[in-house]
């Protein structure tokens, strides 16, 4: 899949063009996976649904990673617009992924996010209906613990 606008950003899910380097870099040290392992990234993006966000000029500039099982479920990770190039840019890509077919046909798509909801909220995402509902396991020091798996 590859989507292009008339200024020439694209958005494409081709692992090839990944610049893994940059996404370490970017997650490692976001507020949602500080010191995450490159190992881990690695594994991560293997087994996910993945979007870059390109430049001409500057090659890669956004990313987004969907965990799914393409047929009932999905959810949104990872999201990153490096700052330089924000401002509009995020939510093309939002959009560009969100009017995918595949992801239509989707009954539940959930994410997490600190702050980003009015960004969310533009393409269909609100809270939770029932947040009780819902329970989780946390890690938040996962990647800096003794025993971390890389």
């Amino acid at each position: 899949m590859l989507v292009q606008r008339e200024d020439g950003l694209e958005l494409s899910d081709d692992p090839a063009r990944l610049d893994l380097d940059l996404m370490h870099r970017e997650l490692s040290q976001s507020y949602w996976s500080p010191g995450l392992p490159r190992s881990v990234m690695d594994r991560a993006i293997t087994n996910s649904w993945c979007f870059g966000l390109y430049t001409l000029e500057a090659g890669q500039i956004g990313f987004a990673r969907l965990i799914t099982d393409h047929a009932t479920f999905a959810y949104l990770a990872d999201v990153f617009v490096l700052s330089a190039y924000r401002g509009g840019t995020g939510r093309w890509m939002m959009d560009q992924i969100f009017a995918l077919p595949e992801l239509a046909q989707l009954r539940r798509i959930m994410l997490a996010t600190r702050d980003a909801h009015s960004l969310y909220a533009g393409i269909g995402f609100e809270p939770l209906a029932a947040p009780e509902t819902f329970m989780q396991i946390v890690r938040p020091d996962i990647y800096s613990s003794p025993t971390k798996s890389d």
